[in-house]
């Protein structure tokens, strides 16, 4: 009965993200209980292999005692303190100069946001700012990758290159341009990983000129294109595009909202590269979804020239409520803690082996494309041809027969409405966990590629 009530208070009330109102309202909510390690519980009492870390972001995995106790400790001695009007807290302060400290030696200061989207919106609003104060007008058009996330607010969600972020929204706007993902699986490039990278340099320079260097403001790229299918560039695709960036005059934003903090195996994933850009947003993993918190990274050279324009007196007319939390910025410094100190950064980098190898093996399964990895960030690609790479017809809606069949299964993962399947396991796991997924996986594709539709649509 308790259930059943809960059922029906969703329906009637509760809005979920990026779902269809009326679709959820039919199937119902499904309502997670508790969480322990890599493990989901729901109120059924089922057991389920948390293969996404929630919503790529528990990256130290549930339970972890020492940060409920440092959350219970700054909440009883100070549970809030504004940033406005000159305040600050010990914890925020702390936490912006251990960032610094961790993130490429270009970005000095630290603004904090309650999460990734509005990490992006107020990067955005921070170039616009600079762009004026410096006397750059002009400077008014943003360019991004096809298939790139960069969140579902006002303007970052016209960066976004995904079709359901854009639909009755009224984005993109006429400022905002996309360049082609590196996607080797479906490009022309797929043996040839220069190739791509010097299609993707000429892309990004054609469309610069033909909006021209003065007017572009800056170029936003993922490390590893997160939401629009865990597409993994090759090695030094992201310093071409930085170089590239340099050579145009356009500032290089990195969002590693999904890829920072030790996803994709060290800290952050210009480090891999050596990349140094010139904003940086961050959010997921920098609390591990324990509460909610994000960051803009800057260079001094932003800073300096928001700070020190023509109006110099002038207040920065951008802010909000809980920017830099206390209690965040305490989780927050406990989770890196646990990253470095504790060996949760260097367990993933020990484990990543099997994750890779698991989903190698997956290639000779009869459903699977493709499938790629960095890290502990990877997908699996399903096709209904192999050698024509010939996806599935969406009116199959394989991605929702397959997400409920791993749930059958128990196994949470992401599947993605193009018959992606997204993997970002907690950074916690062990060559067992990776056992169990692999184990829980082959058996949900043998059950899908099973389905009558399933045989139907591939030729059988």
């Amino acid at each position: 009965m308790f259930e059943d009530s809960l059922q029906e208070l969703d329906r009637r009330h509760l809005i979920h993200p990026v779902s269809n109102f009326r679709e959820h309202q039919k199937k119902g909510v499904t309502v997670l209980k508790s969480a322990d390690g890599v493990w989901l519980t729901d109120i059924k009492g089922n057991r389920l292999l948390d293969a996404f870390a929630g919503l790529w972001c528990v990256n130290v995995g549930y339970g972890q005692q020492s940060i409920v106790d440092v959350a219970a400790k700054q909440m009883s001695e100070l549970p809030y303190a504004t940033g406005y009007f000159g305040f600050g807290s010990v914890p925020a302060i702390e936490l912006a100069a251990k960032l610094v400290e961790l993130t490429p030696s270009s970005l000095e200061h630290v603004y904090f946001t309650l999460g990734g989207s509005d990490a992006v919106e107020s990067a955005i609003r921070y170039i616009t700012y600079y762009h004026e104060a410096t006397g750059q007008h002009q400077k008014k058009h943003y360019i991004a990758l096809d298939r790139g996330y960069h969140g579902s607010l006002t303007t970052g969600a016209g960066l976004t290159a995904l079709r359901v972020f854009h639909e009755n929204f009224r984005v993109p706007l006429p400022t905002q341009h996309h360049i082609s993902c590196p996607y080797l699986y479906r490009s022309p490039f797929q043996n040839d990983p220069d190739g791509l990278i010097a299609a993707s340099v000429k892309e990004l320079t054609d469309k610069v000129e033909s909006l021209g260097a003065e007017n572009v403001a800056a170029f936003f790229c993922e490390p590893v294109v997160g939401s629009g299918g865990v597409i993994v560039p090759p090695k030094g695709w992201l310093k071409a595009m930085e170089n590239t960036c340099r050579s145009l005059g356009i500032l290089f934003v990195v969002d590693e909202v999904i890829t920072g903090l030790g996803r994709t195996g060290p800290l952050f994933a210009c480090e891999s590269e050596d990349v140094k850009p010139d904003l940086l947003t961050m959010a997921k993993g920098l609390t591990s979804g324990y509460v909610p918190m994000g960051a803009v990274m800057m260079s001094d050279r932003i800073y300096s020239g928001i700070a020190d324009g023509p109006r110099v007196s002038s207040i920065v007319g951008h802010g909000q409520t809980y920017s830099a939390h206390p209690v965040s910025a305490a989780v927050g410094l406990e989770v890196i803690r646990l990253y470095t100190e504790g060996g949760i950064l260097a367990n993933a980098q020990s484990v990543a082996p099997y994750f890779e190898a698991g989903l190698t093996a997956l290639k000779d399964h009869p459903l699977v494309g493709d499938t790629r990895q960095k890290g502990l960030l990877g997908a699996v690609e399903l096709v209904a041809d192999k050698e024509t790479k010939r996806p599935f017809d969406p009116a199959l809606k394989l991605s929702e027969r397959i997400g409920s069949i791993g749930y059958e299964n128990g196994l949470v993962f992401r599947a993605f409405s193009d018959n992606i399947l997204g993997f970002a396991p907690a950074l916690t796991y062990t060559a067992r966990n990776f056992e169990e997924l692999f184990q829980r996986l082959q058996k949900t594709l043998d059950h899908v590629h099973d389905l009558a539709a399933v045989r139907m649509a591939m030729g059988g």
